[in-house]
């Protein structure tokens, strides 16, 4: 029996587009007033299109634009050979041109994971399945993310950054709230859990010193008991002596610590005097990692990404690779719109075990790409989509308006420290601050 080859690439649209971020800190510094995304269509010749979503990087635009004469006339089928071709053009990525800002700066994780979310959306239409069901089917209806808690400048982002809306209520209003202290994040807590109905809390810190963030930590712990699991992120910015001792204070309260220090040895420090579960997306962060993490230990929890590790598939594989070797496994985030979160709940639908709720920046956001606009979220999950592919299309309207914004902000990477000097002249990005 003779198989007819799949569609073939015909076409591919970059778009970058800027999306309204608030004025969030971080242990890089001050999010901009718009966070940039790039959106990716591949148009068959058939015409069957299919469409991804990664983080905006002026130099990863131009590589996508560079990968398009390698792509058209490919079967939207063969995404080995798809990924070969780009490899053999753009290499593989080491760990070390990951950086040292709590972003991944990689080029072809980023390429090969917009190729082939767009592909897997065009084959889910072809053969009329979601694209859980391309990754070995649903394991569960409902995909639980947490909380993600920022520490911030009073503000709604876009551009009029520092400006607030008088007339807002609710989580709008608590959006565009100061957060400095512990009772203003206890407060952001709430009204995002309200609105979303989040059963876990995570909190973005590094950005001030560790006491006032532990500190924080204890009163999230207060207002919400023992039933709501906890999680901080310093982002890699403690000495291991400050994540020991501060770690050790947090251990009846953490469901996991999150990159407290940085680099797989001093991590199994950590780890070795903590019982509480160490998580990363900052020191294990591709597949060469894994062999030295296995062998010292320097993490319980590894938090995938799907635009990081390469891909849908690749996350599966990740998936498989922590389960021989005891891992635990969730989902990392970034500033992100419908298009990334269809796919992280395709993923997070698929794996096969799922013990920790995903993180997601989607409540920080308030814009949206996909036809009929934000995804809702119900006791902070959310349903998989049920139509083939990805299961969401593409809002021409609203993504010409925020190409538009790409345009007229002038931001073509990310770069938190200018942002960030706007505000407390002379401040620098240190590796490593307490």
């Amino acid at each position: 029996m003779h198989y007819k080859s799949g569609p073939r690439i015909k076409e591919i649209t970059i778009t970058p587009i800027a999306v309204v971020d608030p004025p969030l800190l971080n242990a890089a510094g001050l999010h901009a007033p718009y966070a940039l995304r790039t959106i990716m269509e591949v148009i068959t010749d058939d015409n069957i299109s299919g469409i991804s979503e990664i983080p905006g990087n002026k130099d990863i635009d131009a590589a996508l634009e560079e990968a398009k004469a390698l792509l058209i006339g490919r079967d939207v089928f063969q995404l080995n050979e798809i990924r070969h071709v780009l490899v053999e053009r753009f290499g593989t990525d080491t760990s070390a041109q990951r950086g040292e800002t709590p972003w991944d700066q990689r080029k072809l994780v980023h390429i090969f994971s917009a190729v082939e979310v767009a592909c897997m959306d065009i084959i889910g239409k072809v053969t009329g399945r979601p694209i859980v069901d391309l990754l070995g089917g649903k394991m569960r209806d409902r995909v639980p993310f947490s909380a993600y808690l920022f520490y911030k400048y009073e503000g709604a982002g876009g551009e009029l950054a520092f400006d607030i809306d008088p007339n807002a209520t609710g989580w709008a209003a608590a959006r565009q709230a100061s957060a400095l202290n512990p009772s203003e994040i206890v407060a952001q807590a709430q009204a995002m859990c309200k609105e979303f109905g989040f059963q876990s809390i995570k909190l973005k810190g590094g950005v001030f010193e560790p006491r006032q963030e532990v500190d924080a930590m204890f009163a999230l712990y207060e207002a919400f008991g023992p039933n709501v699991p906890l999680r901080v992120d310093p982002n890699a910015l403690w000495t291991v002596e400050t994540a020991i001792k501060y770690g050790k204070e947090m251990e009846p309260i953490l469901e996991y610590l999150e990159d407290p220090t940085r680099g797989q040895e001093n991590m199994a420090k950590v780890r070795k005097a903590l019982k509480t579960p160490l998580a990363t997306n900052m020191c294990t962060t591709s597949f060469e990692d894994i062999p030295n993490s296995v062998a010292i230990g320097s993490e319980d929890i590894i938090l995938s990404d799907h635009h990081f590790w390469g891909g849908l598939r690749a996350s599966m594989t990740l998936s498989g690779i922590c389960e021989t070797f005891g891992r635990g496994l969730s989902m990392h985030s970034n500033s992100h719109l419908g298009i990334s979160l269809a796919a992280m709940v395709h993923l997070g639908a698929a794996l096969p075990k799922m013990t920790y709720a995903l993180d997601t920046h989607y409540p920080w956001q308030s814009d949206e790409i996909i036809v009929g606009g934000r995804f809702k979220f119900e006791d902070g999950a959310v349903l998989v989509p049920q139509g083939p592919g990805l299961g969401v299309e593409l809002d021409r309207e609203a993504l010409a308006k925020l190409h538009q914004n790409y345009l007229a902000c002038g931001l073509t990477k990310r770069d938190d420290e200018p942002e960030m000097q706007k505000k407390v002249p002379g401040w620098k990005f240190k590796s490593v601050r307490w």
